[in-house]
This record gives structure tokens, C-alpha cells and sequence, in this order.
């Protein structure tokens, strides 16, 4: 009766933390970071592996060298320490060369990662970015549209504490928003991000991007998605922004290249008319004076 009761208690308290947005995606293929849909994340994936299977292999030959150590140079074999040994300097030097040159090689792959990562130029697209808590503001610069994106209501009902909605009935619970970013395919989109309030930050997994908003501040970030990975895709938040944190999702609606152009088409005439200024009213002329009036009573005598 009782964890009956403090059943949706728990289910609202975990929603606070974030945690169903988190359970969203589970299982052993969410343990690595995803390839993703875009050039610079494979690129990130690539260098991401290359590294790891640098580290797996010193830590083999580190730690098979203590293990044989240990084993091979234990009490109950005879070993006695050897008190004289203080350093030599054949060793020191390797120990000291080998590393440099493990880490020389590794820097010059993470180097040319990170200067492509940050490379906006040549972009097709450019589009501002404003965080605010707690949702998203999308300006596209150079076409005259400008939107919120927020939590979609669904999710919003479905979160408030002691609501009685089932969280696992609502479609993409906390990761749904009302007005999704629209970009088009194998367009090397740039972004202008900032925040209008504290420092959030923008991040979708599936594109490599994760780039803090931060207000007085405006970062770089660009992606562009394959031409044949049309579609939706999911991110959050990444930065502790507030009470309302775990309620900032990031969607992206890829289109292709015509039917964005007419989706931004459409965006721009709507937006267009309804800042119009409202028309004024018609005036209609007052009616003309009657021609005669009907003489007083002292004036017909």
C-alpha cells in the first residue's frame, strides 16, 4: 500500500533528475560513443578508438610487466630485494623517450581532428543559437526566421509532479520538443551559439557537437549530416543549467534540400505576415444631410 502510494512520487523525483531522458537509450551499445550521421563524428568516433586501443595496449605491457614481476620475484620463491639498485640510467631514459613518443603520435591525429572540428569555414547555412532556461531560440540569419523550441506539452504534463500520467505512454518522453531545428542534408551548417541567461549547452550526439552556450559569449560549432541519413535526431542539454535542467531537450528535423527550402520558404511568409502591422479599418462616409428639414411650428407662421 505504502510503495504503492510513493510509487509516482519516485517516478516525478526521478524525472526531476533527468533520469527517464537518460533511460531512453540503454544497453551495452550505449556504452561507446555512436559513429553518428555526420563527417567530423566519425572522424571523432575514429580518433576516439585509435586512442583507446593506444591506451589498452600500454596498459597490457604495463601491467603484464607487474604481474610477471610480482609472481616471478615473490617471497615464497626466494626472491631478496636487491638494496643497492638505486636508478639506472639506460631505463630512465627509455621509460622517459618512449612515452614522448607515444604521446608525439597520438597528439598529431587529435590535432588535425580538433582544427577540423573547429574549421566553420566554407559553411551553406548559419544559424544562431540562444539558450535560455529553459529551451532553445533558433535565428536563421540570413533568411528572417527566428523560433522558440521547448519541451513539447505531452512530456511537460507527463513530468509535473503527481500528474497520473504514465511517463512510458508519452512518445519520446523529454526528448520531444514543439518546434524542432529544421536543417537540410549535405549542408555544412554553422552555429552561432550563446545564452541569454546562464551558461547551458548545446549537444546532439548522433552529429559530434557539443558546444557550451554561454552568455556575453558566442562559440563556433558546424556539422553537416549525409545526404542519405534524412531524419530525426535527439539531444539535450549537457550543461547544469537550473531547476528545470532535465526539461531542455534539442531536436533536429534533417530534410532534404527541397523540401527545406520550402519548408523555410513558408517559415519566412508566415513569420513575414504575422509581424505585419494590422490593416486599418475602412472608413465608411457619414451619411449626407437630408436636403430639407421640417419647419418649426414659429417659422410655418
Amino acid at each position: 500500500m505504502i510503495s504503492a502510494k510513493l510509487a509516482p512520487l519516485a517516478l516525478a523525483a526521478a524525472a526531476a533528475s533527468g533520469f527517464p531522458a537518460a533511460q531512453a537509450d540503454s544497453g551495452w551499445s550505449q556504452l561507446n560513443m555512436p559513429r553518428g550521421v555526420t563527417e567530423i563524428s566519425r572522424k571523432i568516433y575514429d580518433l576516439h578508438m585509435e586512442i583507446f586501443w593506444v591506451c589498452v595496449a600500454i596498459a597490457v605491457v604495463v601491467f603484464g610487466a607487474m604481474v610477471w614481476s610480482i609472481i616471478t620475484y615473490r617471497k615464497s620463491r626466494g626472491a631478496i630485494p636487491d638494496g643497492t639498485l638505486v636508478h639506472n640510467t639506460k631505463v630512465e631514459c627509455i621509460w622517459t623517450v618512449v612515452p614522448v613518443i607515444i604521446l608525439i603520435a597520438m597528439a598529431v591525429p587529435a590535432a588535425r581532428t580538433l582544427v577540423e572540428i573547429e574549421d566553420t569555414t566554407k559553411t551553406e547555412l548559419t544559424i544562431k543559437v540562444t539558450g535560455f532556461q529553459w529551451g532553445w531560440q533558433y535565428d536563421y540569419l540570413d533568411d528572417g526566421v527566428a523560433y522558440y523550441s521547448r519541451l513539447d506539452r505531452k512530456s511537460d504534463a507527463a513530468r509535473e509532479l503527481l500528474s497520473g500520467i504514465d511517463p512510458n505512454t508519452v512518445e519520446h518522453y523529454l526528448l520531444n520538443v514543439d518546434h524542432p531545428l529544421v536543417v537540410p542534408v549535405g549542408t555544412k551548417v554553422r552555429l552561432l551559439v550563446t545564452a541569454a541567461d546562464v551558461i547551458h549547452s548545446w549537444w546532439v550526439p548522433k552529429f559530434g557537437v557539443k558546444k557550451d552556450a554561454i552568455p556575453g559569449f558566442v562559440n563556433e560549432a558546424w556539422f553537416r549530416v549525409d545526404t542519405d541519413k534524412p531524419g530525426l535526431y535527439r539531444g539535450q542539454c549537457a550543461e547544469l543549467c537550473g531547476r528545470d535542467h532535465a526539461f531542455m531537450p534539442i531536436v533536429v528535423d534533417v530534410r532534404s534540400k527541397a523540401d527545406f527550402a520550402t519548408w523555410l520558404k513558408d517559415k519566412a511568409a508566415e513569420q513575414k505576415q504575422a509581424a505585419a502591422p494590422p490593416a486599418a479599418p475602412a472608413v465608411t462616409p457619414s451619411a449626407a444631410p437630408a436636403a430639407a428639414t421640417t419647419a418649426s411650428p414659429a417659422t410655418a407662421s
